[in-house]
Formats: structure tokens, sequence, C-alpha cells
């Protein structure tokens, strides 16, 4: 089968080959047609090496496809369903499930470091412990969430991580407040989604910050109520707020300067939300002083904050009511055989999400 790999970590480009084979299936795993894939910033960050990722690898974590087949107890699922792939599992018993935090469970990251496909007798691993620019994936069950049949599988694949995580960060983590005011650093198709979420959760003024001209004007698009350059939210951060801070800022960039900017945007008593994937050896610094002083709440969200089946549902809920865009998001299409030309498409800042058609 035809499969997108990167032979080694700091390759920008990925070759498409046709000798792949999806390898693993057996007991408690299903094997998967993928349908489509959306490409995400963190796919970017595993092939420079930003987040730590085994080569040589098939990118894509966003995906949606129909089961092929299951292997044995596997009860829930059967050939030609359609699913999404939701590349963090949860196994309901570890003590984060138990606690109602399922978002936190490590059970999908003990398969990461499984390969998922062989190539001319060598091993080569699935991103996330997935893989989804191939045409067949196998993952384990839990990967496999089936979808309603109105659901597309573009947008089906984008819930699959970006919608969940942005949505998430606004309406899971946060709490946005109604009648809030909102500051959202990063407008990619995760910071489109958390704008959304402080819309649908009622939030008066919402700010995008974004270097880049087409990415704020496509946050207006989604209901922010302003938008602006990173050198303009100090004076957004004066006249919206009268200098005191916003209520919420959602960082969704994963750098330390981002975090320190957004941090320093939070009024007293505020709430930063870091959503953005950053480096290991990126460090974020503040003062015990002010951290003491200042009372703000600097909240990590991962995967949306909250349980992601919960919030697979919750976006398709308002995607149905109309409360939220996710046709919009997808400003790109390209074949599996295109991948490289979306990879630079999101390099230069040009796409939010684009859906490849596999």
């Amino acid at each position: 089968m035809r499969a997108a790999i990167q032979h080694e970590t700091g390759q920008d480009k990925l070759e498409v080959l046709d000798d792949v084979e999806a390898v693993g299936f057996g007991p408690g795993k299903v094997r998967l047609r993928m349908r489509a894939g959306g490409l995400c910033h963190s796919d970017l960050s595993a092939m420079s090496g930003v987040l730590p990722q085994p080569a040589p690898f098939v990118p894509g974590h966003e995906g949606a496809g129909e089961v092929v087949d299951v292997g044995e107890g596997v009860a829930d699922l059967r050939p030609g369903d359609r699913v999404l792939v939701c590349w963090l599992p949860s196994c309901g018993s570890c003590p984060s499930c138990r606690r109602g935090q399922s978002q936190l469970c490590l059970a999908g990251f003990m398969n990461a470091g499984t390969p998922n496909f062989r190539r001319a007798g060598s091993d080569v691993f699935g991103f996330a412990g997935t893989g989804t620019f191939a045409e067949e994936i196998v993952v384990g069950a839990g990967c496999a969430v089936p979808i309603p049949d109105d659901v597309p599988y573009d947008i089906a694949a984008l819930i699959g991580c970006g919608v969940t995580t942005g949505l998430g960060a606004a309406l899971n983590t946060a709490h946005v407040a109604a009648g809030s005011s909102v500051a959202v650093i990063g407008c990619g198709g995760v910071g489109i989604c958390a704008v959304q979420g402080a819309r649908a959760a009622g939030a008066a003024q919402i700010v995008a910050v974004d270097p880049v001209a087409s990415r704020r004007e496509a946050a207006l698009r989604f209901g922010a109520t302003e938008a602006v350059a990173p050198d303009a939210l100090g004076d957004a951060r004066a006249r919206i707020t009268g200098g005191e801070g916003f209520d919420y800022v959602f960082e969704v960039v994963g750098t330390s300067a981002t975090a320190r900017a957004a941090y320093e945007a939070t009024r007293r008593g505020g709430t930063l939300c870091v959503v953005g994937a950053g480096a290991m050896d990126d460090l974020f610094q503040v003062s015990m002083f002010e951290l003491f002083f200042d009372e703000k709440r600097i909240l990590p969200s991962l995967y949306g904050g909250g349980d992601v089946l919960r919030s697979y549902e919750r976006a398709i809920a308002l995607w149905r009511a109309g409360r939220i865009d996710l046709a919009g998001l997808i400003t790109h299409r390209v074949p599996l055989a295109g991948i490289n030309d979306a990879l630079d498409q999101m390099r230069t800042g040009d796409a939010l999400r684009t859906c490849v058609e596999i």
C-alpha cells in the first residue's frame, strides 16, 4: 500500500512509497482503510524533532476511515463501520481514568514505541502510535471511534485532534465565562477552534493574535471580535481591558516566548491556558513573586483537557446546530501524493487545516 514516510528526523520532505505494509493486526486490534487525514502542526514538530518520535515513521494523527477487519475480542466494531482515529485512547481503569481525567491516560503512549508498519524488512513507526498518512493502518480498538453517518470523513478527521483540542481548551480546561474577555495567541486550526469555543461559551471580546494576515482575517470569520499582529497585542490589551489584562489568554503556539507574552497579557487573577505543544528543553519562566502576587492561573490543556469521547460528541452536536464551523477550517485539499505541497503551505502559515485525501 501507499504511505508517506519520513526516513530521518529533521528532513522537511516526505517520500510517498507504495511498498509499505501495515503490521500488528491481532487480538484487540482493528485494521482501518483511511479516507481522510488532517495535517496538524504537531506533525511538523515531530518531523523537525521538537516532539520526540522515533524514525523512520509515517506522520499523521488526525484521520478517519472505515473498518476493514477486527481482531479477536473486539466486540464493538465490525467491518464497514465509519470511524475517526483517536491518537490518545483511554484504558478506563488506570488512576487517571478513574479520576475522570482520561486525557491523561498513558495507555496510548505505551503503543507509540511499537512499529505500525514495515518496509523492505525494516520497522517503520506511526506518529503517536497511529500514522494516518497511509492507505491502511492497524491500531488498538480504542483508537477507532465510530462516527455518525452524517459526519463526513474530512470533518471527522479534524474532530480527532485539532477541533477537540481547541474547543476543549476553552470549554473543558479554562471554562470561559459568558461576558468575559479572551485573547488567543496563534490562530492556526487549533487556535481558530479555541476562538470558536470562546464564542460558544459567550465571551464578549475575543482578540485573535497571529503574525499572518490571512489567519487574522480567518479568525474574524470564525468569531473573533478583533484580530491583531503580535506587536499590537499590548495596544489591544490597553484599549479593551483598560490595561488590566484579559480574563483568559490561550497560548496555541508552543514556545516559551509566546507563553510569556500570554502570561503578561492575562489580568491578575485571570487564566493563562497553554495549548501549544512545545519542546522539552524550552523552559517557561515565572518569578516566584509574580506567581504569588498576581495569582494568575496557569492551566495546561492536553487534547482538550477532558474526556475525549464526550468532547467528540459535543463537537458533533455544536457542528450540527451551526454553532461552530468545521468545514471552513479546511482551506486546502491534496491527495497523498501532494503532501509535501501541503507541508510547505503549513510552514508559511497559508493553511488553517489541509485535508489529505487518501
